[in-house]
């Protein structure tokens, strides 16, 4: 089939005060309407489309569009979907399980990787900040199997900005990932006959109505500034080594901390960004045990009591950790403890926090917090260290990836 772009008759003028009669099923106005180009396709996937709520009104929105092409497909407007009977039935099929297409990491290549059978496929629509919020807003989402492609070519989307030139808008998003789950790529193709007919009557509306505009402004994007991080997280992933440090630690106005129970390291862990390699040891505390500090780091007395020496520590990360390695960590407190050890670390650690807030051009509060802004769903696997510091390796070593992701311009 052709893929042209279909020609459109120039606008005829109208008074300033004429209302604009309005097409009641595309939502566009008469004389861009592109209901003629609609086709349906049927679909084994279902495809269950969550639009944020200040998407529904944007006037060359594709969502709706996509909804109207396939009837096996529901649209969803809102942020918290909690309790939504709609939304438990999609995620509840046992015959098409539900897969979220969001990028990032630890999404998986639909192309190259496509799940074995038929899916439910959750499509978040809306601005990649309101995309981003709509995943974390919605934990039964963001627990979802990922699934993420890369465009064959840039999007066609010119009446609207993309952040970057790898984004597609979501009609075409689905064109390229339907084509992938059904096997048939060339079929989809049709879901872009009205996307171009909108992009271009949108197009020649602007050149013939006096002060039409276009949402977000020039229709020819400014390259967006890569955020600014260390060298090291952008380029050279192989060196680049996540740890975590527990600590036995009293409470600060208590009478053991003020007289001979300064915080000491309990449990030492690390993860290499660029090999997945991981390092962990249990280190027997040299004073009173803290009684807080089992529950809190997750590991049992006896597990703490039977931990290893500084020494031992010493020597068997000195063999885990080369010259070149670059040290990251959320905060300093972690590698300011394993400092007081004497053991050896290389130097110019990474503070991810401070990093984190570069980014972010501001606040970023907890490490909890800030792994739930950016999106990502740190997960842990059977080779995860145990207790407490498992956890926040999974979520420092996915920070760093996302961090070094978006300064090669990645993401967003």
């Amino acid at each position: 089939m052709s893929t042209a772009a279909p020609e459109l008759a120039p606008a005829p003028p109208r008074a300033s005060h004429e209302p604009r009669a309005v097409c009641a099923r595309c939502r566009r106005p008469e004389i861009v309407c592109y209901c003629r180009h609609l086709t349906s396709l049927e679909t084994r996937t279902r495809v269950v489309l969550l639009q944020h709520p200040r998407e529904r009104d944007v006037p060359i929105g594709t969502a709706h569009m996509a909804s109207l092409c396939l009837p096996n497909a529901e649209l969803h407007v809102g942020v918290h979907f909690r309790g939504s009977s709609a939304l438990a039935r999609a995620l509840s099929d046992p015959a098409r399980p539900a897969v979220l297409l969001y990028p990032g990491p630890g999404a998986i290549d639909v192309v190259r990787d496509p799940p074995p059978g038929p899916v439910t496929l959750v499509v978040v629509d809306g601005t990649w900040w309101q995309a981003k919020k709509l995943v974390r807003e919605n934990p039964e989402l963001a627990a979802l199997p990922r699934y993420a492609f890369t465009p064959p070519s840039p999007s066609e989307y010119r009446i609207r900005r993309e952040p970057h030139e790898a984004y597609v808008s979501t009609i075409e998003a689905l064109v390229h990932v339907l084509g992938a789950l059904e096997g048939d790529p060339a079929r989809f193709e049709a879901l872009l006959a009205p996307f171009r007919a909108m992009v271009e009557g949108q197009l020649e509306y602007a050149k013939t109505v006096h002060g039409a505009r276009v949402r977000h402004a020039k229709l020819t994007p400014k390259p967006r500034a890569l955020p600014r991080v260390p060298p090291a997280l952008r380029d050279r992933e192989s060196d680049v080594v996540c740890v975590v440090g527990e600590a036995n630690a009293w409470p600060y106005r208590c009478a053991e901390r003020a007289t001979s129970a300064p915080d000491e390291l309990v449990h030492w862990v690390a993860q290499r960004l660029g090999t997945g390699e991981t390092f962990e040891l249990v280190v027997r505390p040299e004073h009173a045990l803290a009684p807080r500090t089992p529950s809190y780091v997750g590991l049992s007395e006896e597990t703490l009591a039977s931990g290893a020496t500084i020494a031992d520590l010493a020597t068997r990360w000195r063999e885990f950790v080369r010259d070149t390695d670059v040290v990251c960590s959320w905060g300093r407190y972690a590698t300011s403890l394993f400092a007081s050890t004497g053991a050896y670390l290389p130097a110019d650690p990474i503070d991810l926090r401070q990093v984190a807030r570069v980014f972010a051009r501001g606040k970023v509060g907890t490490l909890d917090e800030f792994v739930a802004r950016i999106a990502i769903t740190p997960t842990l696997t059977p080779a995860s260290p145990p207790g407490r510091a498992g956890m926040r390796l999974a979520q420092i070593t996915g920070v760093a990836r996302h961090l070094g992701a978006a300064a090669r311009g990645e993401v967003q």
